[in-house]
């Protein structure tokens, strides 16, 4: 799999469009932040890039193939991602182990014993090596989220979809977890995408950041979140959601 495109793509719920018209792409390999305010989309359009929504026009590619949601096809395309959710949507009426092995349990015809290594293995990657008989509640809020970014990952996925990963984390939670994604990244050869609105997280992991605008319904740049500073020409929405706290407007 390579790259992801959006072309003219328009996304929403019944009636209601969010966005309209968007065109981007996120490359191989890089982390591409969708960042912006309140209320602007950004868990709208994950959703429709993981196919939880149908897009109400245009389209998505993941390399040359449209992603449709509709299409058998699609359950294949999906198998290669991994998806950390914002409460990191653990069953809580399994173990931690349990929880990492659910997909797979699913999706291989690997042995009791080879998933409980490669639970383990995955489990470490993330720093919750041996813990996991333990219950989701037994865990901090930032053991939790690293917990569930084990289960994402267990399938080793191709791209990897954060939604809002640092919220209801403190600062030095939310700095190891920015840390852990790249290093995931790394480890994993993965192409990540991440919602947030946290400025700290995009200025340390993003390659390029993705700005939604809730006003004009679109796009209004898309670029590394440090040069799109520099450049005068950055649109004065951006730069201010970029510096909020610098002057006292946020």
């Amino acid at each position: 799999m390579h790259g992801i495109t959006a072309e003219n793509l328009s996304i929403g719920y019944g009636e209601h469009i969010v966005m309209e018209g968007l065109n981007f792409d996120v490359r191989k390999g890089e982390v591409k932040v969708i960042m912006g305010g309140s209320g602007c989309g950004k868990s709208t359009l994950l959703k429709h890039l993981i196919g939880l929504e149908p897009a109400k026009a245009g389209r998505i590619l993941y390399g040359d193939e449209v992603f449709d949601p509709s299409n058998p096809r699609a359950e294949q395309i999906r198998r290669r991602f991994g998806v950390l959710f914002q409460g990191g949507a653990l069953w809580s009426s399994m173990t931690v182990a349990e929880n990492v092995a659910l997909p797979l349990e699913q999706y291989t015809d690997l042995s009791a014993a080879e998933i409980r290594e490669l639970v383990e293995l995955k489990l470490s990657l993330v720093g919750l090596g041996g813990l996991g008989a333990r219950a989701p509640s037994e865990l901090s809020g930032g053991m939790r989220k690293r917990a569930g970014l084990a289960r994402a990952i267990a399938l080793d996925p191709e791209i990897l979809f954060f939604d809002e990963p640092s919220a209801g984390l403190d600062p030095l939670s939310s700095r190891r977890l920015d840390e852990l994604i790249l290093e995931l990244r790394d480890a994993l050869g993965a192409t990540v995408v991440v919602v947030t609105h946290e400025l700290a997280s995009i200025f340390a992991i993003a390659d390029r950041a993705l700005f939604l605008d809730a006003a004009t319904k679109t796009v209004l740049c898309d670029g590394n979140p440090n040069e799109l500073l520099e450049n005068t020409s950055t649109d004065p929405k951006v730069r201010s959601f970029l510096t909020r706290g610098e002057n006292g407007s946020n």
